[in-house]
């Protein structure tokens, strides 16, 4: 018998997205109006950016937002656009195991059909980290990755929780030995092996840029490969030629917006001029677009 549950078929959907060689590009949201943008202009997807989300909450990247919040704000994301969502929840927003499993829950609740779960830790004074963008942070001196065990039974924990509520929800496992300093390709694919057994579904390794690089991540890892792009990375094209499955920007998105708000208001505040506001939306067409019905 099909199963007829639209958070399911929407989970299928977005799963089927991930082909390698014909990637799915991802511009990362972190609010309402900047995901009603993202689809309108054609993407097939949302995600959202844990730094970008957080910085729109008032609170630094790496761990700093509580579960509550955060899908809060996932679930708004998730009510503004028709195409599917994933969430990135960081490291789990939770302690253990049973605590992702508990995020996972949630993630559902909010609407989101995938996660991106970190194995990067944080101590509790360390600096900003992006679970889908490639931020560095302190690690309180803890180190900087967790255990591959420890990872892998995170990992573990959402898909026994997405498994039972009977969703196909896609997790990507990002690796971050290449943004921390901590292993290159071979560490890499041990923990992509790893997390991949465990019940992840695609592997997003950021920082890695380098054709070589990529291509053999993508002959090493025996998923959907994710990759991080942005300024001085190879194009669209370029990548989907490696086999990448996946490519998204992080907070590049939303560090480029707030640019120009800090811009345009230190030239007003300076010079009294209004050059940095050229190029803005035109107000009716984006009253008309964030102000209709979903």
């Amino acid at each position: 018998m099909t199963n007829q549950n639209p958070t399911h078929e929407t989970a299928l959907a977005f799963r089927a997205l991930h082909i390698p060689g014909r990637p799915l590009v991802l511009p990362n949201a972190w609010d309402t109006a900047s995901a009603r943008l993202v689809e309108e202009a054609g993407a097939a997807a949302v995600a959202t950016t844990s730094a970008g989300l957080a910085w729109d909450l008032g609170t630094a990247d790496g761990d700093r937002l509580d579960r509550d919040r955060a899908l809060g704000a996932v679930a708004r994301v998730a009510a503004a656009v028709r195409v599917p969502v994933s969430a990135d929840i960081e490291s789990g927003y939770a302690k253990d195991a049973a605590g992702v499993g508990d995020t996972i829950r949630a993630v559902l609740a909010a609407g989101a059909v995938g996660v991106n779960i970190e194995d990067a830790l944080y101590g509790r004074e360390g600096g900003g980290g992006e679970g889908d963008d490639g931020e560095d942070a302190g690690d309180g001196g803890r180190g900087p990755l967790r255990p591959v065990a420890e990872q892998a039974e995170r990992i573990a924990g959402a898909r026994a929780a997405a498994d039972a509520a009977g969703v196909p929800l896609f997790i990507n496992a990002r690796i971050d030995t290449v943004l921390r300093g901590a292993g290159g390709v071979e560490e890499t694919l041990e923990r992509a092996a790893a997390f991949l057994a465990a019940g992840a579904d695609g592997i997003f390794v950021p920082g890695v840029v380098d054709p070589g690089t990529v291509k053999s991540l993508v002959a090493g890892v025996e998923g959907p490969l994710n990759v991080l792009a942005g300024p001085g990375a190879p194009s669209v094209a370029e990548l989907a030629a490696l086999g990448v499955a996946r490519i998204s920007t992080g907070s590049s998105i939303a560090q480029a917006a707030h640019a120009v708000v800090r811009r345009a208001a230190r030239e007003l505040l300076s010079a009294g001029t209004y050059d940095s506001l050229t190029g803005g939306l035109d107000y009716v067409e984006l009253n008309t677009l964030l102000g209709g019905a979903r």
